[in-house]
């Protein structure tokens, strides 16, 4: 019976390993403009995503993000940008809204997704695997803010969660990007 039981334990231990090892590429998003984004299309390239505001205090921090997307973007690193309304109002707009804002105030060129929930009982599927270790191997995480970071390596595994108030282009950001 000790060793049914020893067995049963090992082959649960192994099943919850196998869920947090499930990768960023098994989620699908639409862009503003209403388009399917498979984020399996990310392979290969390490990813910084962040939940964005056009009404924050930190919303300026599009500014940083454009220019880390315009000195580091293309084969080997991509920012993603999800629009969410959790914090205080802050992104109301409609995805039209957004991308204009995001184009006539920041230049915003990165790939920007339609609008989606970071936290709370209609948490997007994305942002569960993100902040739940159990589903993501690595950390649990609240999104606290707007403009929180995660960055997702070459094989689509989170590495970690970085504070809304550390700049797009802190060395701790850009470190990472050209290791």
């Amino acid at each position: 019976m000790k060793n049914i039981m020893a067995i049963f334990t090992f082959l649960m231990v192994l099943s919850i390993a196998a869920v947090a090892q499930e990768n960023i590429y098994a989620f699908k998003v639409n862009t503003l403009q209403g388009e399917p984004y498979d984020l399996s299309q990310l392979k290969g390239k390490k990813v910084l995503i962040v939940n964005t505001a056009s009404k924050c205090g930190l919303t300026p921090q599009y500014e940083a993000l454009q220019a880390l997307w315009e000195k580091y973007g293309g084969e080997d690193f991509v920012i993603v940008g999800f629009p969410a309304n959790n914090f205080m109002n802050q992104e109301p707009g409609t995805s039209e809204e957004i991308a204009a804002f995001c184009s006539e105030n920041y230049g915003v060129t990165f790939p920007m997704m339609e609008k989606i929930s970071v936290k709370g009982d209609d948490m997007h599927p994305l942002y569960q695997w993100l902040t739940q270790k159990s589903k993501n191997g690595v950390e649990d995480s609240e999104v606290s803010w707007n403009f929180q970071k995660y960055l997702i390596d070459e094989k689509g595994h989170l590495v970690k969660m970085v504070s809304p108030r550390t700049k797009p282009d802190s060395p701790e950001i850009v470190s990472w990007i050209v290791e």
